[in-house]
């Protein structure tokens, strides 16, 4: 049997089908794996064309050095569109409610406000703070949301450092040595830390004669020793001068100076002291620390009697003669006792004898917020020292 190959013809037909066969698939493939494009056009391409913004800021941190407490500082920043499409801006969350940010052409209020700005435009961002606290380092921020991908938010930074707004060197003004006879003197500087400097209005000691138991003055103070208190960038000397009259015991009142620094403000500083002379008491209920006669919680029904003592001292101890002008409460009597000479130098002791009747009414002076003080008041005779106070902390119950 004789086997036949296949002729040329044929070899080349089934040549010629299969080879345009696997052509087309592979047509095919290519066609679904690559990109269709015509000319130099691609989708891609078109979406990355797309005008888009770009945000940037000039800075975002602003060094302000101090403010004081209570005072205002605001800065402005920028913030530019480098992109080729509108940016939008929008307010975000602040880090306290001192900081506030207002964006420059922004349409709305609050939350809904929003500034559009253009190719090549810049926006304002004006940020605002308050000095609040006792004092220290100081940092905030607020951010500005955008629409730029690349940046969609900015936090914008303010920091310094809180001073008071105004601090008195002492704090409080002790006059040591105070005498009845006056004679003492001192004072304290406050330093101001403001932009304006500060200008003095008025000022004044609390409490009863004040203007005629006090000289108050007040003066600038050398540019070297504002520049010596850090921070500080003005100030003034309050000078307190003490005149005859002061009555015996503890001196506690308050020097109020009113001065105008971008607003009225007034500083109150603390004014205190022990007031000695001729004149000294003691006894078995007084209390040297509070200067007070302290007879404590009495019985309406039993009352009380006990004694208080005054020294009279120095060359004019022959003066003294005590006279008793008001009591409170009613209730309290004083009766003056006989002077009886004491120690061989000229003094003499004056007994006073407290009493408070059986059957007085209820009151309450025991020295507290609720119960002021009450008092006996005593017309001396002595030149430096005519009138005395006597505070008596005293309750009287059923």
């Amino acid at each position: 049997m004789t086997v036949r190959g296949p002729q040329a013809w044929q070899v080349a037909a089934f040549a010629l089908v299969v080879g345009g066969t696997v052509g087309a698939g592979t047509a095919v493939l290519d066609a679904a794996l690559r990109p269709w494009q015509i000319g130099g056009f691609r989708p891609g391409a078109a979406r990355s064309l797309a005008p888009r913004p770009r945000a940037e800021a000039d800075t975002t941190l602003h060094a302000f050095g101090s403010v004081g407490t209570g005072a205002k500082g605001s800065h402005v920043f920028t913030i530019r569109n480098v992109g080729d499409g509108p940016l939008t801006l929008t307010p975000g969350a602040s880090s306290c409610s001192c900081t506030i940010g207002e964006i420059g052409g922004a349409t709305g209020s609050g939350p809904e406000a929003r500034a559009v700005v253009p190719p090549d435009g810049t926006a304002p961002v004006t940020v605002q703070w308050t000095g609040k606290g006792n004092g220290g380092p100081f940092r905030q921020q607020v951010t500005i949301l955008t629409d730029d991908p690349r940046r969609p938010e900015i936090a914008l930074v303010v920091e310094g450092t809180v001073v008071p707004t105004w601090k008195a060197v002492p704090d409080a003004l002790v006059l040591p040595g105070i005498t009845a006879g006056g004679g003492a003197q001192g004072g304290v500087t406050v330093f101001t830390f403001g932009a304006t400097p500060p200008t003095v209005k008025a000022a004044a000691i609390d409490g009863e004669d004040a203007d005629r138991l006090f000289a108050v003055s007040t003066e600038p103070v050398a540019a070297d020793t504002v520049a010596a208190e850090t921070g500080a960038t003005g100030g003034f000397r309050v000078n307190v001068e003490v005149r005859p009259g002061l009555p015996l015991g503890r001196l506690r009142r308050t020097i109020a100076v009113t001065f105008d620094m971008d607003g009225e403000i007034t500083a109150e500083i603390p004014l205190a002291g022990d007031v000695g002379g001729d004149l000294v008491l003691a006894g078995p209920g007084w209390d040297t620390g509070r200067q007070a006669l302290m007879l404590g919680a009495v019985s309406g029904k039993a009352g009380l009697t006990t004694q208080l003592f005054i020294t009279a001292k120095g060359p004019r101890a022959s003066t003294v003669r005590p006279v008793v002008r008001e009591t409170v409460p009613a209730s309290l009597t004083v009766r003056v006792g006989e002077a009886r000479p004491v120690g061989g130098g000229g003094s003499l002791r004056i007994p006073l004898e407290i009493a408070i009747a059986p059957g007085s009414g209820p009151v309450n002076h025991l020295c507290s917020e609720s119960g002021p003080p009450g008092r006996i008041v005593i017309d001396t005779g002595h030149p430096d020292t005519p009138s005395l106070t006597i505070p008596v902390c005293v309750s009287i119950g059923p």
